[in-house]
């Protein structure tokens, strides 16, 4: 695979996870200042550690997946358990999730300056 490839290839998955995160954040400033009561700067405010708490705990997952996916892929061999699980789409699922996180983490700051 070319480097141009790979590249445009993890771009589209990081982006199209930072799209919806970017999407879901004034969705869910309008919710907490509607329905909950909150003042709109510590809406955008609570939306952005929320944003953070997607972006940490992908790291994390990805990290685990990288350290441990071969020793769980061969002990799913050995006790002949199929569950599908994969360290390359546990990476790939990662990627996404902190992708959501980072684009909420972008745009929310944007929120609580516009609003």
């Amino acid at each position: 695979m070319s480097l141009a490839l790979a590249v445009r290839e993890r771009g589209r998955l990081v982006g199209g996870g930072a799209v919806v995160g970017a999407l879901a954040t004034p969705l869910l400033v309008g919710g907490l200042v509607a329905g909950a009561g909150y003042v709109p700067l510590a809406a955008a405010e609570l939306a952005f550690a929320f944003g953070g708490f997607w972006f940490g705990f992908a790291l994390l997952g990805w990290a685990g997946s990288v350290a441990s996916g071969e020793a769980i892929e061969a002990a799913q061999e050995h006790l002949d358990v199929g569950s599908g699980w994969t360290e390359r789409r546990s990476r790939r699922a990662m990627a996404r999730v902190g992708g959501f996180g980072a684009g909420m983490m972008i745009v929310a700051p944007v929120v609580g300056t516009v609003v």
